[in-house]
């Protein structure tokens, strides 16, 4: 069996995901504490998941060698999985934070309380 892992591999992913996780942050803490808008949402949020989409190559290309072996199937087809389970759940947590974000807000509990009650304002 033929070892993909260098040396070089792992420093050369190091290096990149950390100018990644900077960039990232910058660009957040740039946004955030700027008295000015550096960076309008319209192009913030698509260029931090553009960010963590090119992290999350370089984590499976450097570091896990994804795509390295003759036959890299297996490889593709765990991938593929980890994706979809990770999509089910960021997809299910905003979805609970949303549903709780309506039902513990005072004026959404109440209006609930008072539509289920029947009581009209």
């Amino acid at each position: 069996m033929k070892n993909y892992a260098t040396h070089a591999s792992y420093v050369a992913g190091f290096i990149i995901s950390v100018l990644l996780t900077l960039t990232a942050y910058f660009m957040v803490s740039q946004h955030v504490n700027s008295h000015h808008v550096a960076f309008p949402h319209h192009i913030l949020v698509p260029a931090l998941a553009g960010l963590a989409i090119a992290q999350l190559i370089t984590q499976l290309v450097l570091f896990l060698h994804l795509g390295a072996e003759p036959k890299p199937r297996w490889n593709l087809t765990v991938a593929s999985f980890a994706a979809l389970v990770v999509m089910l759940v960021v997809a299910g947590s905003l979805w609970i934070m949303n549903h709780l974000n309506y039902h513990m807000s005072p004026t959404g509990t109440n209006n609930f309380i008072m539509q289920d009650e029947g009581i009209h304002k």
